[in-house]
């Protein structure tokens, strides 16, 4: 069974824990991790969601004991089969819900996508799409939609660099 950590409102962890998949307490969050990954032509690795049959950037949950920033790692190695280089990954923006603090990062990386090894039971493909194809798949409602909010500010952060 997988156990996340909760925080308080002030993201101070309170030493509770919840199984995946429980509500969250009132006034309690747990963490939640994106990344969007860009390659040297400026296109951005998506991996179509299983659970969702959409589009979308890689992510999760990380577990009891584990940080954010290890959190991204993993979620990439898992759901990739990628190891990432951590000096490489940055932080870009915090967004807090009703229940959860989600970290959004960056990683610049030119991935060879046929040494990928896809986390079978969360995702069916990968590819790279140029910013276009992406507002494609936004305007055909094909990209999951929390994470078109997170993908502007990707870019965001991408035009003050």
């Amino acid at each position: 069974m997988e156990y996340r950590d909760l925080y308080d409102k002030n993201r101070v962890l309170t030493g509770e824990t919840i199984k995946k998949g429980d509500p969250v307490p009132k006034g309690r969050y747990y963490v939640t991790v994106a990344v969007f990954i860009e390659n040297s032509r400026h296109e951005f690795l998506l991996q179509i969601n299983k659970k969702f049959n959409m589009w979308s950037t890689t992510g999760g949950h990380p577990k009891s004991g584990e940080s954010s920033f290890d959190g991204i790692l993993i979620e990439i190695e898992e759901e990739l089969g990628y190891k990432a280089n951590p000096d490489q990954i940055h932080l870009i923006k915090t967004y807090q819900s009703e229940d959860d603090f989600v970290d959004l990062y960056y990683y610049q990386e030119d991935i060879d996508l046929s040494k990928l090894n896809l986390q079978e039971e969360e995702v069916a493909n990968v590819g790279w799409f140029s910013r276009e194809k992406i507002e494609e798949f936004i305007e055909n409602n094909q990209f999951l939609p929390p994470h078109i909010e997170f993908y502007r500010d990707c870019l965001a952060y991408l035009d003050m660099q």
